[in-house]
């Protein structure tokens, strides 16, 4: 198979071509404008589909088709957004020349408006699908997995970058040109719209089991599936898709230069797109990970539900997503699984299995979350993860009553000074090589008091599910201070991972945040915990483990 990537050497296209770098039984077309980078990017190459660099404007199409023979055209070049009156004319091209067409397009108004093609590809005898990337192709994935136990009435969902990633400038570009701009949209039923990066959310990224994203800052972004999702779903009478760059700073600035724009009815801002594209490129600090989220509200079995999708990526393995759609079309196609005929939007195109492969083998995650706020607390933090728990890590968070449960430990305290008033603050026990100890749970509303006693020397907690920017997190609160923390289900544990804290409810610096390996874990059929609590410039205030059974 021979395929011809219209911007092969750019971020997108040359992503794809490490993820078909494996396959042997195609040819590549590296073309663009610049001859050079295209053979620069050919040389650097070391896959084993042969790569050939070819200078080609978008405008020549028509050619190139007759000249190269390509059994697929790839545009992956852009801003769709800034193609002008001839914006379908490759689209145009392929059909003519009978050649299959995909592309990365992630403007709104280009992919909704691809099906008037529908009748001259199918007489051609060629599929022509446009978005085919992460918007709208995952995000119809996701929620065609959720209609099969829900009626969709309103979805929201965004996708959060690493700050690492980098941003190629075309779509730095799109993103600045509607800053500020009206957005087409569903609201209320009605077709309206918003304003581009002035209107936001919050929200946590947290895959069941896994570390989440920190707290995301989402702002709404001219993405297709905005136009192209209520049109397979026609009872959606709400939809909203945002971004969530980081640094948070300089996402915050564009929001305020959006709300200007719209405000005082200023000229575009697609002038400063070379500047915003050169400080988000430089600023690269914090995790290197990346995440996406769906979130979809409506009724099952006569009952309000809400529903949500989570996906994490860890290093370098988020920025391939956006290319994996097409990928997985190419894969399909060599197996000899082809689209039918004619012009239509990427929905539809891939189901949540076929991303499921490509996800194997990376360190990409994802999984469901439902509205089960009446399960106990542990479950409902972990969702699907608490049942991948050991049996006694289960049995001792599985319920709801009031209960005991009581065993021996060995405990450790800080030998400085600093480290002993800590503890003797907290109300921590004094160290031990074996000390009976016994626990308490307590329901206290939605929230659960924690009383250990070791030896007779007792202290408490107040453990709760977070909210807010804790949303996900599991809260404890030893009086006027309260500690948020990560449940993270690996290798047979489930550790507790400090991610913020507050002092009277004011957040307190992170580097100050508590530190320390802390676990639950099953061992000899009983329920062993593994706690180590230590403070920065301070060390280690109390480190106990042990074995617990019910009473």
């Amino acid at each position: 198979m021979k395929i011809l990537i219209l911007g092969g050497y750019g971020v997108f296209g040359g992503r794809l071509t490490e993820l078909l770098s494996d396959r042997s039984d195609i040819e590549l077309l590296i073309c663009g404008r610049d001859l050079a980078r295209a053979k620069d990017f050919c040389a650097r190459y070391r896959g084993h589909p042969r790569a050939i660099p070819c200078q080609l404007d978008r405008r020549a199409i028509d050619e190139a088709l007759v000249i190269r023979k390509p059994d697929l055209v790839v545009d992956a070049s852009g801003p769709f957004q800034d193609y002008g009156a001839d914006r379908y004319g490759v689209v145009e091209a392929c059909i003519a020349a009978g050649v299959d067409y995909l592309d990365f397009a992630d403007a709104a108004d280009f992919v909704f408006g691809i099906d008037r093609f529908d009748a001259a590809a199918q007489a051609a005898g060629v599929f022509v699908l446009s978005g085919v990337s992460s918007f709208p192709a995952l995000t119809a994935a996701v929620l065609a997995e959720m209609a099969k136990t829900m009626d969709i009435r309103s979805v929201d969902g965004g996708i959060a970058p690493s700050p690492f990633a980098g941003i190629g400038l075309n779509v730095m570009r799109a993103v600045v040109g509607y800053a500020g701009a009206p957005v087409r949209l569903r609201r209320g039923g009605r077709d309206t719209h918003g304003i581009g990066l002035a209107e936001s959310l919050r929200f946590t990224v947290a895959v069941p089991g896994r570390l989440p994203l920190r707290n995301i800052h989402f702002s709404l972004v001219d993405v297709p599936d905005l136009l192209v999702l209520p049109s397979a779903y026609p009872a959606i009478a709400d939809i909203w898709m945002g971004a969530g760059p980081v640094p948070e700073i300089l996402h915050r600035i564009l929001n305020l230069l959006a709300k200007a724009r719209a405000r005082f009815r200023l000229p575009s801002l697609l002038p400063f797109s070379r500047l915003f594209y050169t400080i988000l490129n430089w600023m690269k600090f914090g995790e290197h990970r990346g995440g996406m989220f769906i979130r979809a509200r409506g009724v099952a079995d006569g009952k309000a539900v809400e529903r949500s999708w989570h996906l994490l990526a860890e290093g370098d393995d988020g920025p391939y997503i956006p290319s994996m759609a097409i990928e997985a079309i190419v894969r399909k196609l060599l197996a000899g699984e082809r689209p039918a005929a004619g012009a239509r939007s990427s929905v539809g195109a891939l189901d949540l299995a076929d991303y499921d492969n490509l996800f194997a083998g990376r360190s990409i995650h994802s999984g469901f979350r439902s509205d089960d706020s009446g399960a106990p607390l542990y479950r409902h933090l972990l969702g699907s993860a608490f049942d991948g728990l050991p049996p006694r890590v289960q049995a001792l968070h599985d319920r709801h009553e009031a209960r005991e449960w009581r065993g021996e430990a060995e405990v450790r305290r800080g030998r400085g000074p600093l480290a002993r008033l800590v503890a003797a603050l907290f109300g921590f026990p004094e160290a031990a090589t074996r000390v009976p100890v016994a626990v308490r749970f307590t329901p206290e509303g939605d929230a659960e008091r924690w009383t250990r006693d070791f030896g007779g020397r007792s202290f408490a907690s107040l453990q709760s599910a977070g909210t807010g920017r804790n949303a996900y997190l599991l809260v404890e609160r030893f009086g006027p201070l309260a500690f948020a923390m990560a449940l993270v289900a690996e290798h047979g544990r489930l550790y507790l991972v400090p991610r913020r804290w507050s002092a009277f409810g004011i957040p307190m610096p992170r580097f100050l945040l508590p530190r320390g390996t802390s676990f639950e874990s099953e061992s000899d059929g009983k329920f062993r915990f593994h706690v180590e609590i230590s403070l920065p410039m301070i060390g280690l205030i109390v480190a106990y483990q042990g074995t617990l059974e019910p009473a």
